[in-house]
């Protein structure tokens, strides 16, 4: 052991071994880990191994098939066995919506590049795996790259791999104490201390701790798991090929081969939570002691399933925590306010998910980002109010017991919620608002007209359709009312702040009055932010961007901080509503002096609104005449009932989200996280048109200007009109020309005054121009589809600007 390292892991499982091989891999030989018992002791040694294709992510679906693919070079690196069997696996339905589901999940594995998976009958899953009753079962997806390795092996193939490459790895030496430096930390062991510039908490079931330890707190909780190891069964013996790995979505179970027994787990309903605050530091090899009272339904599933198990005993019973996170992704990524401390922690499927984790992290460690968006697994989507207990307790608990169950687009999950809620939300409710949620925060989805309507989770066209198109009717045609509290809001100060937004914005600056749309871009050139940035005239700029992206613009904007500047998150003190329509200007006319009327569009100003002094910004994402009103907390019931008052005889009607969702699909406008993600650049969708190429340097102009000037991206945004039944895209669906593939849906709905089904699509440049014919496969159907012109709505944006 020395006494100094460029980077030390904590955690010797499969998650730490893996960062540890992928620092090693990209150049950083002068890297350690650190287990305070042996390898594999916590959670690894007792996990069931298997790895499949199936997530919800499409960007974490791409990481674990790369996980996949990397099993057999680790292998073949270390000289240590990872005892890979590849099965094959299915994946199975058993009612209408969850086959659905499957068929849609089917073709997003298509939009992504994994092509090893087909749909099968009931038949052929009986055929696949002899010993399993087909019993209820509709149709299945079959992936030829799935199966299980064991687990112990492959955390010493990826150890003895690192180790090869010049990495070191000290066992029984327990972290003690972790003591922040100007120039990174000093890692306290039990064998001394050792200075590093960076540090990765991999710490599994001990990552709370090893959290605390740098003055963090992680939202992760560790619950139990069974599985079971049956004997032997004869019917397998018989065989002379090995089951494949099998998930049944409505048992609650997955199963593969043990030998010649079988391994059933399951995901209970029933889940319990274990050691909260973290695993006792004596605890390694231990278990649980099984609960069979707690997992009996699903137990008589899973033996009704596969009957052979009904005529065999239980060999072994395994019962042990693995450690979640609140909406079960990864936690990875460095921590704001902690330079040099790096999470690559809440990886419950660690031998799935563990190479893609450490590639990733490594890669952002030594490039400064990594080369996949991420976003998902990014400790910096949740925020302070992921801290608490209960909040972490009840949606662990729910995503753990949700594991096999599907979500819809438009469901809507209770757990953890409602947590923060806007001053005017009790109001709101009464008028009817149905909610979602944001970072915590609750968001209005739309205002239903009977307080018995309740809304139908579904694939297709929801039974609020209805009323989200009377909400875009009224901005249409009227005046629409939006709580926009769910947006963040960042004040610049000080003597530098307009050189900082010179260098960390890719666009123009407004000048005074005036607010700007700005692409944000990473060293590499691709987007961290499409955000608007106002400029008040008093010295004082603001920036304004998603809610839910506020942890991590605070982490961008702290990493490149500038002299003399003062960035301030104002998100939770002003809040505010928009007006959006025709009539929006009317509304305010009766509430403000005529100066408002002067406003030019992108305008911006303070301005006396009944008794209320605001800020205003003349602005709309709907494509209509609209006006961003913003408030003190303190103020937002009072400019709700004063802005509804004076809107009693211009049509007002409250909206929400949900028809804000529509009207900007009419104007082709992409939003974060579907069109804008940081895994694009500015070109590919668009955002380059408000890049100033011209106003010197600024972060990722070089990137930014080599691809401007080399021809452009391979793939760009464009519209499609689809030819579409009783449902409609939302995302990940592919694009096909003819029997090719050529890009998929960044998102996509209904157009309710155009009366269309739209899309937004990433697609080829060559499947780009206007006219051209595609299809799209909407939920598992493929329905015809071409490129339209953008802005199928008032394409000259004459509603948005004029008066």
């Amino acid at each position: 052991m020395k006494s100094h390292y460029r980077a030390i892991v904590i955690g010797g499982g499969v998650v730490g071994t893996s960062v540890l091989y992928h620092l090693a891999k990209f150049g950083w030989t002068d890297v350690c880990l650190i287990e305070r018992s042996v390898l594999t002791a916590g959670s690894s040694w007792h996990a069931a191994g298997g790895f499949h294709a199936l997530n919800a992510d499409p960007n974490i679906a791409s990481l674990q098939a790369y996980t996949i693919d990397l099993l057999s070079e680790i292998e073949q690196e270390s000289g240590q066995s990872v005892g890979m069997h590849m099965t094959g696996g299915m994946t199975l339905a058993g009612t209408p919506d969850r086959w659905e589901w499957l068929q849609s999940a089917y073709r997003t594995f298509q939009s992504i590049g994994i092509d090893d998976c087909r749909l099968i009958t009931p038949e052929e899953a009986g055929d696949l795996c002899p010993i399993m009753s087909t019993d209820g079962i509709l149709g299945g997806m079959w992936a030829d790259r799935e199966g299980y390795v064991d687990t112990t092996g492959t955390v010493h193939a990826y150890a003895g791999a690192a180790k090869k490459r010049g990495a070191e790895v000290i066992e029984h030496n327990r972290v003690l104490e972790l003591v922040q430096t100007k120039d990174g930390w000093d890692v306290v062991t039990e064998k001394g201390t050792i200075h590093t510039e960076h540090v990765v908490n991999a710490a599994g079931l001990w990552a709370k701790q090893v959290g605390r330890m740098a003055g963090v707190e992680l939202p992760v909780s560790p619950l139990n798991h069974h599985y079971l190891i049956s004997d032997t069964i004869p019917e397998l013996e018989q065989l002379d090929f090995e089951v494949p790995m099998t998930v049944d979505l409505e048992g609650f179970t997955y199963m593969r081969q043990d030998q010649k027994g079988l391994l059933l787990g399951i995901y209970e309903i029933d889940h319990e939570h274990w050691m909260m605050d973290g695993a006792p530091w004596e605890y390694g090899f231990e278990l649980q002691q099984e609960d069979t009272d707690r997992i009996e339904r699903e137990l008589t599933l899973g033996f009704e399933r596969y009957p052979a198990l009904q005529e065999v005993g239980v060999k072994t019973w395994v019962n042990g925590a693995f450690t979640f996170a609140p909406d079960g992704n990864p936690l990875v990524g460095p921590v704001r306010g902690k330079p040099g401390y790096w999470c690559a922690c809440g990886v419950m499927a660690g031998f799935l998910q563990g190479g893609g984790v450490g590639k990733s992290l490594a890669e952002w460690m030594i490039h400064g980002e990594p080369e996949a968006d991420v976003f998902g697994m990014d400790v910096a989507r949740f925020g302070p109010y992921a801290e608490n207990k209960q909040y972490i307790r009840e949606t662990t608990g729910q995503f753990y017991t949700r594991r096999f169950v599907m979500t819809y687009p438009n469901e809507q999950l209770p757990a953890g919620r409602p947590l923060k809620k806007a001053p005017a939300y009790s109001d709101m409710t009464a008028a009817g608002c149905r909610w979602g949620v944001s970072y915590g925060l609750e968001i209005p989805l739309y205002f239903a007209p009977s307080a018995a309507f309740v809304e139908t989770p579904t694939l297709k066209r929801s039974n609020a359709f209805d009323i989200v198109a009377a909400e875009c009717k009224a901005v249409r045609t009227a005046v629409g009312l939006l709580d926009i509290s769910g947006f963040s809001r960042f004040e610049v100060s000080g003597d530098g702040a307009e050189a900082w937004l010179n260098t960390i914005m890719a666009s123009t600056l407004p000048k005074p009055g005036r607010a700007r749309l700005a692409p944000m871009l990473s060293e590499q050139g691709r987007l961290k932010g499409d955000l608007t940035v106002f400029n008040w005239g008093d010295g004082t700029w603001w920036i304004m961007g998603s809610y839910y992206l506020r942890e991590w613009h605070k982490r961008w904007f702290e990493d490149h901080s500038g002299a003399d500047v003062a960035v301030t998150d104002l998100s939770d003190a002003t809040v505010g509503f928009s007006l959006s329509g025709p009539n929006s200007l009317r509304v305010l006319e009766k509430l403000t002096d005529g100066a408002i009327a002067d406003l030019p569009f992108m305008g911006c100003g303070v301005f006396d609104i009944g008794m209320l002094r605001v800020k205003v910004g003349r602005l709309s994402v709907s494509g209509e005449l609209g006006y961003e009103i913003h408030c003190a907390a303190t103020e937002h019931i009072t400019l709700r009932d004063t802005l509804l008052a004076a809107g009693a005889d211009c049509d007002m009607r409250e909206v929400g989200f949900s028809a804000l969702l529509s009207l900007r699909l009419e104007k082709s406008f992409g939003i974060w996280s579907t069109e804008f993600t940081q895994g694009y650049s500015a070109a590919q969708t668009g955002m380059d048109r408000w890049i100033d190429w011209d106003k010197g340097d600024f972060i990722g102009r070089d990137a930014a200007q080599n691809e401007h000037n080399s021809g452009g991206p391979g793939q760009v945004v464009v519209t499609l009109e689809v030819d579409a039944l009783d449902a409609d895209a939302s995302g990940y669906e592919p694009v096909w020309n003819g029997d090719k593939r050529v890009g998929f849906v960044t998102s996509g709905g209904y157009g309710h005054t155009v009366g269309k089904s739209l899309a937004l699509a990433m697609v080829d440049r060559n499947a780009a121009s206007e006219g051209t014919a595609l299809s799209v496969h909407i939920v598992g159907m493929e329905r015809p589809a071409k490129v339209i012109a953008s802005s199928p709505y008032d394409p000259t944006g004459q509603a948005m600007r004029g008066r």
